[in-house]
């Protein structure tokens, strides 16, 4: 039996979720008071744009939270979409490092 792995969260799904809604601010209030297209929000939002520096620390700034949040939230959700791809052909292509190369 084949472990069923969760999908990868967007940050966009985070920030509407966990902040967005709960603080009852649209995309667009956000977009504006971040000066920022609301189309970057909106696209965020719906996992088809990534989250610059530019925008982390724009919402840091706006949520009070470290803007590395945001560029960690990224990252991790760039690497589990990268690491489901290339699993099975970094399996074949590259050795592990034995303890007795060095």
């Amino acid at each position: 039996m084949k472990n069923k792995k969760l999908l990868p969260i967007h940050p966009g799904e985070i920030l509407i979720e966990e902040f967005l809604k709960p603080m009852g601010i649209s995309q667009y209030r956000l977009a504006k008071d971040i000066s920022v297209p609301p189309r970057r929000i909106n696209e965020i939002v719906h996992g088809k744009r990534s989250i610059s520096a530019d925008t982390a620390l724009r919402l840091g700034r706006f949520f009070g939270v470290s803007p590395q949040f945001w560029l960690n939230l990224q990252t991790r959700f760039d690497l589990e979409v990268t690491e489901d791809l290339l699993a099975e052909r970094l399996e074949k292509e590259v050795q592990v490092l034995s303890s007795n190369a060095a």
